[in-house]
């Protein structure tokens, strides 16, 4: 845990600029150069004061997350603090296996030798989150970075301000502030981090910024990863448990964060003949789950912020989709509450149909086959998640083989993010790079290959002078030919 003086000094400077940023990543290195987070002694104890922190904040975090979003507390807890509780454990239970070398194979060209891959940790690392899952997308990058062994800067997002500020507290009281910081603020402090030379960037956000975030990396060759979204698309067969499938759209739409979640449902592609059907269960269980009146249910999260209010507004105020709303619809910009939404069949070239939503309405596309929905989403640009709901056989056979998208989940929604196993990030516009899991710590370490050899078993073939029987030689020995080699030894050509 750290000390008082150590807290005092956690997080930014009252002014942060280019010079103070230059002076933290400057302090950053220094520790990581001195060696003191390779350890698995200090890696184990910054993921063990994690655990602690999660456990003594648990209130602070609800409220701070009811705070900046009205996110419910059962969302709270499963989506954000059990997730990085169980990050947390996963990476304690399986470090030292993570930290170890993996043996590799060798070959005839380099007899006798051995050889490993060492996992060694990039260096000084930079984690900019989002202000949706405040707490998830800010810490659960941060463990990979911890558990790889790296000092490391996160800028929580200034759009979830009550999370940013007990972030930079509780991160500040209970972590190794001389290698784990804390930055606070918007535009200006985030554009002096990135004019700072990073070992790793670690993007969650927009496309829009991942460019600029991607053009900055790009002047010092600095890799990174940008975990982004996409419109993430459900098609939905005829030929399936009805109350399920619905049950289960609504919950993974409406039920996190009111479809603030880069996996979120973002449309529904289901047939002609089909929809009245799929559209009554929806409405029924978005009844059953917020009540009448959903604009007052306390179960539901209200929109982020003011910004994204009026992008919202706009989607619906669209005159491409005026006559298409059959659900909900309804505002309040004093409470920054959206009712849950169905828009049918909306135009292709609709404002709705052509960003991604990241909010509370949901267009259902009709199709005359359901086989038309997979070239339907192969038109569009590859989403972070596709979801098919089916007891067809060959058609998961066929979505999963021809569908490209970040991840895949057949007959539920969103729930690949709870498997550790699974490395989660997007393809082509939604993102690159993963994590989760063993993956979080490979995006934050190097690879790095070793080769081991004796000063025994020096060919003389390999050095010049060259001449025709060398190269008989040095030919069989890479070609891996056990016969050749004999031959070349003998003479023979």
């Amino acid at each position: 845990m750290a000390s008082e003086e150590q807290v005092k000094n956690s997080t930014a400077p009252a002014v942060f600029n280019t010079d103070a940023a230059n002076c933290l990543t400057k302090e950053l290195r220094s520790t990581f150069l001195a060696g003191k987070t390779k350890s698995y002694e200090w890696r184990s104890s910054q993921l063990k004061s994690l655990l602690k922190m999660l456990d003594d904040s648990e209130k602070q975090i609800c409220d701070a997350l009811f705070s900046d979003l009205a996110k419910p507390e059962m969302e709270a807890y499963i989506h954000e603090i059990a997730m990085i509780k169980s990050s947390c454990k996963v990476a304690l239970k399986k470090l030292k296996d993570w930290m170890k070398p993996e043996k590799a194979k060798t070959n005839l060209g380099t007899f006798p030798s051995s050889a490993e891959i060492v996992p060694e940790p990039l260096g000084v690392v930079l984690v900019i989150s989002a202000w949706n899952y405040p707490l998830l997308l800010s810490v659960d990058p941060v463990i990979g970075a911890i558990a790889a062994g790296n000092a490391v800067v996160l800028k929580p997002s200034e759009l979830a301000p009550a999370m940013s500020s007990l972030l930079a507290k509780l991160l500040g009281k209970y972590l190794d502030n001389s290698a784990i910081k804390v930055v606070e603020g918007a535009v200006n402090e985030t554009s002096a981090l990135l004019e700072q030379k990073w070992d790793k960037i670690f993007y969650t956000g927009n496309g829009r910024v991942a460019r600029i975030v991607m053009a900055a990396a790009a002047k010092n060759l600095t890799p990174v990863v940008l975990e982004l979204g996409g419109k993430s698309p459900v098609l939905v067969d005829s030929n399936i448990d009805l109350a399920v499938t619905s049950r289960r759209i609504v919950g993974g739409k409406w039920g996190t964060n009111n479809g603030q979640a880069c996996v979120g449902p973002d449309y529904i592609i289901t047939t002609k003949q089909y929809a009245p059907v799929l559209i009554d269960s929806l409405k029924h269980n978005l009844v059953k789950f917020f009540g009448e009146d959903p604009m007052n249910s306390p179960d539901i999260s209200r929109i982020g912020h003011d910004r994204h209010f009026d992008r919202l507004k706009k989607l619906l105020d669209d005159d491409k989709i005026s006559g298409k709303i059959i659900h909900g619809g309804q505002t309040d910009k004093s409470s920054l509450k959206i009712a849950p939404t169905i828009v049918l069949d909306a135009p292709e070239d609709s404002l709705i149909m052509s960003e991604e939503i990241f909010g509370p309405l949901l267009p259902i596309v009709t199709v005359e086959k359901i086989e038309d929905g997979i070239e339907f989403i192969n038109t569009r640009p590859k989403p972070l998640a596709a979801y098919l709901f089916t007891n067809n056989k060959q058609l998961k056979e066929a979505f999963v083989s021809n569908v490209s998208a970040g991840g895949v989940v057949i007959n539920d929604v969103t729930l690949h993010l709870m498997v550790d196993t699974l490395p989660f990030g997007g393809v082509g516009e939604s993102g690159m790079g993963a994590y989760h899991g063993k993956f979080s710590f490979d995006a934050f370490s190097h690879k790095k290959a070793v080769l081991y050899r004796s000063f025994y078993g020096d060919a003389p073939a390999r050095y010049p002078p060259y001449t025709p029987g060398k190269l008989r030689l040095l030919k069989a020995l890479l070609d891996g030919s056990l016969f050749g080699i004999i031959r070349a030894l003998f003479g023979f050509s």
